[in-house]
């Protein structure tokens, strides 16, 4: 009887998508990343009891355009701002690289 191999969720990242570092799981991480900001939105978006259409009449785009948000697709940082502004929510924007941070809030 042949043995079955198991893989870790990481292993089975690096054989679909490459090692951490590689340009093809760094786009994978990011869109996960981005994924999960557009999911947050939506969480709070019901929470405030607001439609996609009434989120997108408060940022001036269509429904479509919040439901693409919400699946973290076109996001960008001007849009997630004004989403944010439109959520009456308090953020703060933290971007690190090579040690360096810049902070906006």
């Amino acid at each position: 009887m042949k043995t079955k191999q198991f893989y870790s969720h990481e292993e089975l990242l690096d054989k679909t998508f490459g090692e951490k570092g590689t340009p093809k799981r760094a786009e994978y991480d990011m869109s996960i990343e981005l994924w999960m900001v557009g999911q947050k939105i939506k969480e709070i978006r019901e929470a405030k009891k607001l439609t996609q259409e009434d989120l997108g009449n408060l940022i001036g785009v269509q429904k479509a355009q919040i439901s693409k948000i919400e699946n973290g697709k076109n996001l960008t940082v001007a849009t997630i701002v004004k989403v944010f502004q439109a959520l009456n929510l308090d953020a703060k924007l933290s971007i690190e690289s090579n040690g360096v941070e810049l902070a906006l809030s």
